[in-house]
């Protein structure tokens, strides 16, 4: 229970990951705070294609996936800047649903299980002494036994906290752009697409409500060669693939203007800090795609809270919390993250991307293995 702003468990950032273990630890029976710096609901920028690998984690934690009518995507297109596509099942598949709406579901889960939840407020920092916690906020300073930490690509925490890939230099890893509409368009419901373009590439599939998520990643460069618009370097560098040309030019936009996010880095980053277990893009390096990165941040979550209520049972150490949870993340996670990072630097690259979809296309093996090496397994 909460007593003199003290908690078992202070969790800082309420996206997927922060949301999920929120629920798992109090339905174990722990007190826990977790701290938004927005308001619910809000857009994030994010692909809204979940890997079926999280569907029975989610309704586990008691949101009712099969009542919401939403798609079922079993199958995948690529095309290249040229317009050359390949079409591939999905093996396992996925479903979308908007960020909007899960996390607003998950929010009120949370709440209702006894979830104490600071919404616009903004971690300012965290500090681990004599084997405690000391949360400061905007507004006031907590405490706790326990914290996880899942807020996100970019944080004022890690410029605080002077974390390594924060002082690196600008590189390739680390000047990236994300850009989310959402549309209506007459397309195929069951496919979820990736379009690449120069220095980029750009994600379509169907989410709640016949709406679609269209959300892409390019340079900082794309967008400075185009005096800074995001509608000029859409049709000076997008519109180069007339798959993307024909998706800009035939949609409705759903909302006045895109959400989008800079600065983004895919730089490596450790999974534990000052003893703070990190999940999702706090984390590290998880590109879009590594397959999933919401099923990543969903299944971490529930890894770390796994751990987490051993160790608030007194079943094993701190030292043996850390050593665990860098484990077995690393067990689930290595081998997505190398892959995903892999594919990456082919995709943007015009020449490597056309020649590789090109020969794709004659292995199609090759194309199963790929895309088997960016899902996970059912947990």
């Amino acid at each position: 229970m909460l007593y003199n702003n003290k908690f078992d468990v202070i969790i800082i950032g309420g996206g997927l990951a922060g949301l999920s273990a929120s629920i798992q630890l109090i339905q174990a029976g722990f007190s826990v705070a977790l701290f938004e710096k927005e308001q619910y609901p809000f857009h994030k920028v994010c692909g809204e294609y979940i890997s079926l690998e999280s569907w029975k984690f989610i309704e586990s934690l008691g949101v009712n996936l099969a009542a919401m009518q939403l798609p079922i995507i079993t199958h995948l297109l690529v095309t290249a800047p040229n317009g050359n596509a390949l079409q591939h099942k999905l093996d396992l598949g996925g479903f979308g649903i908007s960020r909007y709406t899960l996390d607003n579901d998950l929010k009120n889960i949370a709440i209702k299980k006894g979830v104490v939840l600071f919404e616009n407020t903004k971690v300012e920092n965290a500090v681990f002494k004599n084997d405690v916690f000391n949360i400061t906020t905007n507004t006031a300073t907590y405490t706790s036994t326990a914290c996880f930490g899942s807020f996100g690509k970019k944080s004022n925490l890690d410029v605080k906290w002077k974390r390594p890939f924060v002082l690196e230099k600008k590189s390739k890893q680390s000047h990236y752009i994300a850009v989310k509409y959402h549309i209506q368009i007459d397309t195929q419901d069951d496919t979820i697409a990736l379009h690449n373009f120069k220095n980029g590439y750009c994600g379509i599939s169907k989410i709640e409500g016949n709406k679609y998520c269209l959300c892409y990643l390019t340079t900082s460069d794309n967008l400075k060669k185009n005096g800074h618009s995001i509608a000029q370097m859409e049709q000076q560098v997008l519109y180069k693939n007339p798959h993307l040309k024909k998706i800009f030019t035939q949609c409705k936009h759903l909302y006045a203007a895109p959400v989008s996010i800079a600065n983004i880095s895919f730089s490596k980053k450790t999974n534990i800090h000052q003893h703070i277990l990190l999940a999702g893009d706090a984390a590290g390096l998880i590109t879009p795609l590594c397959g999933n990165g919401m099923s990543m941040a969903l299944h971490s979550s529930k890894l770390a809270s796994e751990l987490l209520i051993d160790f608030l049972n007194h079943k094993i150490n701190r030292a043996t919390l850390e050593k665990n949870y860098s484990a077995v993340w690393q067990k689930q996670f290595k081998n997505r993250l190398f892959y995903g990072n892999t594919i990456q630097y082919f995709f943007g690259n015009v020449r490597l991307t056309n020649i590789s979809i090109q020969l794709l296309k004659f292995f199609p093996s090759v194309t199963h293995f790929l895309i088997k090496q960016t899902h996970g397994k059912p947990f």
